[in-house]
């Protein structure tokens, strides 16, 4: 049994696709019993956030589990499955644990580092709980990504990543413009980015802020938290941004959808600068743009390469080395749990003739006395334990390096363990690193 991870994203399905296949909250105790019914499923969880739809699920093979996973997410988007396999991404066995970690720690994240994906995931591994499709594995691995993702927030500033970014565009829009007080702000999304760039507008004291977004409540929700914090700010239609651009001294765009969300004919002829920071991922804005006049554009990829030696892409790869050596000793610690079984049984086959051969010398020799019968009682076992020592505790050591069950499979044959005993197979519900056996 292994872990397989099927999911999409920002990154991968335009924004019509993923809004159907999210699975809201009333909706998941269904999909999660679905899963579960499928032949090779045994354990399952679903993430479904605003950005991302993932199936963890335990599975008895990658081909049959896959397709068993795509067909529930398929059916419960009402869409043909073979229209949903082009924006799918998939991670098996050791890669599904790496991606977890990662989308835990937040280097998976729209914004890097945003911490609100461990609440969503702590709800996700809740939901699946109560459902009863949680088993061993899921949980242990749920609750070390937790762990994981606290770690990385604590140990690094990777919290910053995000605002670094922004910060960054900022400060070229403000070398453009001279100054972002009293300007007019149009942000295109209201996401986790958008909402980070709207704080940043508003210590920077920007004059308006209008937000364009697809699902317009969500626009509405921003405008009147920037309201509330003293910005006059209002929610429109993406229907509108051609007009709104025109009105615009400076332009977040963030959606994070598949395909361009800001066109180049979008932008008329300008008589004043107008800045544009493509912030989205992948691009929202028309490369096009930027040969347009008094248009400047600031993306994404200029920025992340600009402060890749900043604090904060620093923090980013100290997170990324930390998760690496998290998913590095999970997988080794899995692998030696497999073999304790194993151990167990050779222990408990050693127990057995030592006891057979200290009931036959009491047969030979009746006329022992309790007291020296107890001595070489306690003589044969510590003999057989100190025998015994080396070899299993080396086993659990190699055992933590890939291939290393192996050993237990020759501890096994050396002697003379019966593999299909259930306390002699090192294969566990809870294997996580795909190799067969």
């Amino acid at each position: 049994m292994s872990v397989l991870v099927v999911g999409l994203s920002h990154r991968t399905a335009p924004v019509p696709v993923l809004e159907r296949v999210t699975v809201a909250e009333p909706d998941l105790p269904k999909v999660l019993g679905q899963l579960l019914a499928a032949p090779s499923v045994s354990e399952a969880m679903v993430l479904s956030t605003c950005n991302r739809v993932e199936v963890y699920a335990v599975v008895e093979s990658f081909h049959g589990g896959m397709s068993e996973v795509v067909e529930v997410l398929a059916q419960h988007a009402q869409i043909e499955p073979q229209a949903l396999y082009e924006h799918f991404y998939v991670h098996y066995a050791a890669a599904a644990v790496e991606h977890l970690f990662s989308v835990a720690a937040g280097l998976d994240s729209m914004v890097v580092g945003e911490s609100q994906i461990l609440g969503q995931l702590r709800g996700a591994y809740a939901a699946a709980d109560e459902a009863g499709t949680v088993g061993k594995t899921v949980h242990e691995l749920t609750q070390n990504a937790l762990r994981v993702g606290k770690r990385v927030h604590a140990e690094t500033g990777i919290d910053h990543a995000g605002a670094s970014v922004v910060s960054e565009a900022l400060g070229d829009a403000e070398a453009e413009l001279g100054t972002l007080v009293g300007k007019r702000a149009l942000l295109v999304g209201a996401g986790a980015m958008g909402g980070l760039a709207a704080a940043h507008l508003r210590r920077a004291g920007i004059g308006e802020v209008v937000i364009a977004n697809r699902t317009q409540a969500n626009g509405v929700r921003l405008a009147t938290s920037l309201k509330a914090e003293g910005v006059p700010a209002t929610a429109v239609d993406l229907g509108a941004l051609a007009v709104e651009i025109d009105l615009a001294d400076i332009v977040f765009a963030c959606t994070g959808s598949i395909g361009l969300t800001v066109r180049a004919d979008m932008i008329g002829k300008r008589s004043r600068p107008l800045v544009m920071c493509d912030l989205g991922l992948p691009k929202d804005v028309d490369p096009a743009a930027a040969e347009l006049p008094n248009v400047r554009v600031v993306d994404l990829e200029t920025l992340q390469r600009r402060l890749s030696d900043a604090p904060a892409g620093q923090d980013a790869r100290l997170a990324a080395t930390l998760v690496a050596d998290e998913v590095k000793a999970y997988l080794a610690g899995q692998r030696s749990a497999e073999v304790t079984p194993t151990v167990t049984a050779l222990r408990k086959r050693a127990a057995e003739v030592v006891d057979a051969e200290l009931l036959r010398l009491d047969s030979r020799l009746p006329e022992l006395d309790a007291a020296t019968r107890g001595e070489l009682a306690k003589t044969v076992r510590r003999v057989v334990d100190k025998l015994l020592h080396t070899p299993t505790v080396r086993v659990k050591e190699l055992a933590s390096a890939p291939g290393g069950t192996g050993y237990a499979e020759a501890l096994r044959e050396l002697f003379g363990l019966d593999p299909q005993t259930p306390g002699a197979v090192s294969q566990t519900k809870s294997s996580v690193d795909g190799e067969t056996r």
